[in-house]
């Protein structure tokens, strides 16, 4: 069965999320690298400061698990034609916690799950037709149920 995600990124957003051990007790408890072995498809917008949608898109996830190893192909399609991929190798660490990198990602991303929700703080360059920018994202997924996950992203 295909699984389904909700992605929502909300960009230039001044909130942040709340505590990761909030979700210590939520049910059903995520976990990223057996969620995301297989295929996987998302839908999303890109929301502006004040929450309109300035963009929509999807993107087909492949997930393949090696020991402590997720590898995710991420192939974005935008509303306006734009493609984009993005592959991540995510380790998950002795101590519980989670490392990851991509082409894309100034360092490495950070991670953490607990209960339901999974937490990933990363920095990103991310190119217009005329820049390009550093954004940091608060990367939030909750497991909702057996097949579906809600992602919001709230960048600076």
């Amino acid at each position: 069965m295909l699984k389904a995600l909700l992605l929502t990124l909300c960009l230039l957003t001044a909130g942040c999320g709340s505590p990761l051990d909030n979700y210590q007790q939520a049910q059903p408890k995520i976990d990223i690298f057996n969620w995301f072995s297989g295929e996987s498809r998302a839908w999303g917008m890109v929301q502006d400061y004040s929450g309109k949608q300035v963009r929509r898109f999807n993107v087909t996830i492949h997930g393949q698990v090696a020991g402590d190893t997720l590898t995710l192909n991420e192939h974005f399609v935008y509303d306006d034609g734009e493609k984009q991929a993005r592959v991540w190798h995510i380790r998950r660490q002795p101590n519980g916690g989670y490392v990851g990198n991509a082409g894309d990602i100034i360092g490495s991303a950070q991670g953490n799950a607990s209960g339901n929700a999974f937490n990933w703080r990363y920095t990103m360059r991310v190119k217009t037709r005329d820049s390009e920018y550093k954004l940091n994202f608060d990367d939030w997924i909750y497991q909702q149920d057996a097949n579906h996950l809600m992602n919001v992203i709230l960048t600076t």
